[in-house]
């Protein structure tokens, strides 16, 4: 019985390792792909516009969407490895790097709600045409 229990053990202690290094692969794999994607979008939708936002506005929006997501799985990975050997240490550590994350987070999205709302009010502005010269009814005669 005591064989079969070290198994066992072995086996989930063995299964979290390979999930830790699985999400934490995941994150990089995202951060990847949403610097290629922020770029891309980036440069379309300036290349559309280029009277409005400047281009690094649109990629700091773009690739914090992406960043957000990459790291609620590094904090997925944080946390598996910690479940995988739980020392007085590593749920230290782990409280620390989960804390530290959670304000990435917090304030990150924060930040990004701020940037978009200050592209969408920047943009408006460039995008109407000053109609203060016209005469409010153009079909009537002056």
């Amino acid at each position: 019985m005591e064989t079969f229990i070290d198994t066992f053990k072995t086996i989930i202690d063995r299964s979290g390792e390979i999930l830790e290094l699985i999400l934490n692969g995941i994150s990089l794999v995202i951060i990847v792909v949403g610097v290629v994607d922020s770029i891309y979008k980036s440069i379309k939708k300036k290349h559309r516009s280029p009277e409005l936002s400047p281009l690094h506005i649109y990629l700091r929006i773009f690739f914090g969407g992406w960043l957000v997501v990459a790291l609620e799985f590094q904090l997925a990975a944080d946390i598996v490895g910690t479940v995988d050997s739980p020392t007085k240490e590593k749920l230290i550590e782990l409280a620390a790097v989960a804390l530290i994350r959670t304000f990435l987070n917090f304030f990150l999205g924060k930040e990004l709600k701020e940037e978009i709302e200050f592209m969408e009010a920047t943009d408006k502005r460039k995008e109407k045409p000053s109609y203060s010269s016209l005469p409010e009814n153009p079909n009537s005669a002056t």
